[in-house]
């Protein structure tokens, strides 16, 4: 049996990952109802999917930060604990706080065996062109995507599917979260 692998990334309207300026985590917008769910949703047993980049990056913001911030949210701290595989070519062990391995290759080659040795649904979240590469391979069952009520125009990063592949989306779940969060769940198909 083949593992279920979700791509779950946070987005703003115009499809930003992150922001420069004033924006905080979570564009600032999180609310009771989102938390819980995250929570929800990173209890269940699953084995996690980073590229290096994403892993530095939250290896970097959990050295920096302290156990209140929202950095440490209870969904985080659940996430870093869950048995994780780091692809990278340059990375080294240990990963400090992440309970996790690294693979070296290609990404593609690494997530197919994944999904035939793994008992548990994967999941990645981030890893943005890690995940790009993987939709293109077909390799990525669902892309969760949580809406942040923003528009980053000007200040804008990392931009969730640029340079991706055209794909047709099945909408498969969906719900709202503190009144204007939108979660959305799609079976990605490569158009054409």
């Amino acid at each position: 049996m083949t593992a279920t692998y979700t791509f779950d990334v946070f987005s703003s309207l115009d499809g930003f990952g992150a922001a420069t300026g004033d924006w905080t985590g979570y564009w600032g917008k999180q609310g009771p109802e989102l938390l819980a769910h995250r929570l929800a949703v990173y209890s269940e047993d699953q084995h996690m999917v980073f590229g290096a980049t994403t892993y530095r990056s939250f290896a970097r913001m959990l050295a920096e930060s302290t156990e209140d911030s929202d950095v440490r949210d209870p969904w985080v701290t659940r996430m870093i604990t869950l048995p994780a595989t780091v692809v990278s070519t340059t990375l080294q062990g240990p990963l400090g706080e992440l309970d996790a391995d690294i693979v070296s290759g290609d990404a593609v080659e690494v997530v197919a065996r994944l999904k035939e040795e793994s008992a548990v649904p994967l999941r990645s979240h981030g890893s943005l062109a890690m995940n790009r590469a993987l939709m293109a391979a077909g390799l990525v069952d669902r892309v969760q995507v949580t809406l942040f009520p923003v528009i980053t125009g000007r200040t804008g990063l990392d931009p969730v599917f640029g340079g991706a592949a055209d794909f047709d989306l099945e909408l498969i779940e969906h719900r709202t979260l503190d009144g204007d969060i939108q979660e959305l769940v799609y079976r990605p198909t490569l158009h054409g």
